[in-house]
């Protein structure tokens, strides 16, 4: 699971989503990748849920604040959730279709 993690983004929503991206992969780092995308996708998910502690499926709001993300910078520990929406969680799964389908 931890390769889906390289290369990192280029860019991201907050400062708080790289520290959000390295802890997923942390989390996932002994982890095979899943058989189908549907399982990849729930997997990454529910890890993104237990790292934020935020149900991304059920919040509403564009942004939660984690101290534990924060490291310096205006937007310091904030996790930009449209971003992991939008973006940042399609990419994972995509590049686990790639490596499913190849």
């Amino acid at each position: 699971m931890s390769d889906l993690f390289d290369p990192e983004p280029v860019r991201w929503g907050l400062r708080g989503d790289p520290w959000v991206w390295r802890a997923m992969r942390e989390q996932l780092v002994t982890l095979a990748l899943p058989p189908s995308v549907g399982e990849v996708e729930r997997l990454l998910k529910a890890t993104f849920d237990r790292v934020v502690a935020c149900d991304l499926a059920a919040e509403s709001a564009p942004w939660v604040y984690r101290e534990e993300f924060a490291h310096g910078g205006l937007s310091s520990g904030s996790v930009h959730l449209d971003t992991w929406r939008a973006e940042l969680l399609p990419t994972l799964i995509d590049r686990a279709r790639s490596q499913l389908s190849g």
